[in-house]
């Protein structure tokens, strides 16, 4: 095991030295294995159901379940499942078997994107909740519902009908606020936080519904709960430790078998981004919200690996069946990972192609336009830029806010400040942005990329003003000064300095 992990963590170092998420090295790694005919080990594959139970239940804490109903996410979600015919009867004429019914059962299971994948490159983007980062997840927490709807209506084995009760899990507010009161440190509500993940998981297994979606539903119970998101971060640095052995074991499932059957369905994926971005459009969003949001439901889920383990259990499907699967699944996860990941550069590629297919008008999704008589702009309005917002406007100075994620905008709207929905990843913001009058740009925002992308566009606009930004690491430094960055804060590093030195202040005084 401890070899085995060792070779993961080399392969991880390569992927991101080559620009690459470090997952992608793991999931290599398991591939090979799974050639090679590696037998498992079943510490990984418990390690791979606690790092999927923890990030799941991680994303239900900052999903709000009033969006999951929203007109935008079920009407997407249902057109998308036009395609389950079509993976039927493509998968009956490849051969993967003879019954209709398990064949359709198949290609529910296969409709469904990864939402532990989509979730793990939103947030490692600092996307995950942009408003394309909430669209992409809450249509796939609707196809993970409606799945397991379709499932017990079919009668497939494995899946009961008390399965839809994991639905009522965020009714358990009140008791799970109260447990979580009691927390009184740290280590209880990393704890509590384990203790709901597993719980989640476990009672979804009693209740015969896939236990990540008991995971997501039981952190949507704590949902928005003051103290919820310091649980999310404890949980962070054990749940990525965890997800090390998912992607091993996601890769490991990859075998030699059905290799032909396999490349289709990998062909046949293609589909999937179409059938969500037309609907999108169609609604009036732009090109690139839906693009983006195509884009990262553009995989197969690890479910459909379960599905196919059953039904070759039940005498429905060959082995070469199940292999076909499985190299459909890890092949997307390997295509789709580095398409998420460069999907701002994909659409820049492809723009005049795409936003031939907008409706006119405004959209809901658009980007301010013009002067907005603001003298400072700061970019991304969470803690930092909340904080960066009220000092200048303490001191007089006409200040506008911008983020992407809609519900912190209307927070910062209620609260009397002037902010807007913008994202600083969209070159249409800074083209269509009149910058005369103003002196400086904050840029608050998680991700480097985004900060680079930012100070670019800025400086190729013209803008002669101050820019600063936030940098989590030295080695961000750099990169932010040749982009065009005057001023670099480093919060973590110079906040603890000016405490040692008010602290040093008083024992002088």
């Amino acid at each position: 095991m401890a070899l085995l992990l060792l070779l993961t963590y080399l392969a991880g170092v390569l992927t991101v030295r080559l620009g690459f998420p470090a997952f992608l090295g793991y999931l290599g790694v398991g591939i090979a294995l799974g050639i090679l005919g590696f037998p498992g080990d079943p510490l990984l594959e418990l390690f791979a159901e606690l790092g999927v139970y923890l990030l799941l239940f991680t994303v239900g804490l900052g999903l709000r379940l009033r969006r999951l109903t929203r007109r935008e996410i079920w009407f997407t979600g249902a057109f998308k499942l036009l395609l389950i015919p079509v993976f039927a009867l493509a998968l009956y004429a490849l051969g993967l078997g003879q019954n209709l019914l398990a064949l359709l059962v198949l290609a529910v299971a296969l409709i469904n994107p990864s939402t532990v994948l989509l979730a793990r490159v939103l947030q490692g983007k600092g996307e995950l909740s942009a408003l394309h980062g909430q669209l992409a997840l809450g249509i796939s927490v609707f196809l993970d519902v409606v799945s397991l709807a379709l499932l017990i209506l079919i009668g497939f084995q494995g899946v009961g009908p008390l399965g839809l009760l994991v639905l009522a899990f965020p009714l358990l507010r009140p008791l799970l606020a109260r447990l979580f009161h009691l927390a009184l440190s740290g280590e209880l509500k990393l704890l509590f936080g384990v203790v709901l993940a597993l719980l989640g998981a476990e009672t979804a297994r009693f209740l015969q519904a896939p236990e990540a979606l008991g995971a997501l539903f039981m952190g949507l119970g704590l949902s928005r709960y003051p103290g919820a998101g310091e649980v999310a971060e404890r949980l962070w640095a054990l749940r990525e430790v965890f997800l090390v052995a998912f992607f091993l074991w996601a890769g490991m499932a990859v075998g030699p078998d059905g290799v032909l059957a396999g490349l289709v369905l990998l062909v046949l994926l293609g589909l999937k981004p179409v059938f969500l971005f037309l609907p999108l459009v169609h609604q009036g969003f732009r090109a690139r919200t839906a693009f983006l949001v195509g884009v990262g439901l553009g995989t197969y889920s690890e479910f459909g690996l379960v599905v196919a383990g059953v039904l070759q259990g039940l005498g429905q499907m060959t082995p070469q069946g199940v292999g076909a699967v499985a190299l459909a699944v890890g092949g997307s996860f390997l295509l789709g990972a580095p398409m998420v990941q460069k999907a701002h550069l994909l659409y820049e590629r492809w723009k005049p192609w795409l936003k031939g297919w907008e409706r006119p008008g405004l959209h809901p999704d658009e980007e301010p336009q013009g002067a907005l008589g603001a003298r400072w702009l700061v970019v991304g309005m969470g803690r930092t830029g909340a904080a960066a917002y009220r000092f200048l406007e303490e001191y007089g100075e006409g200040v506008l806010g911008l983020d992407s994620d809609p519900a912190k905008v209307e927070y910062h709207a209620a609260k009397g400040r002037r902010v807007l929905y913008g994202d600083a990843d969209d070159p249409a913001l800074w083209e269509g942005l009149d910058l005369n009058g103003v002196k400086g740009v904050v840029l608050a925002i998680p991700d480097l990329e985004a900060r680079l992308r930012a100070a670019r566009a800025l400086r190729a606009k013209g803008f002669a003003g101050v820019v600063g930004a936030v940098s989590y690491a030295r080695e961000e430094d750099g990169p932010l000064k040749e982009a065009g960055v005057d001023v670099i804060f480093q919060p973590l590093l110079e906040g603890g300095e000016r405490l040692a030195e008010r602290v040093l202040q008083r024992s002088e005084a």
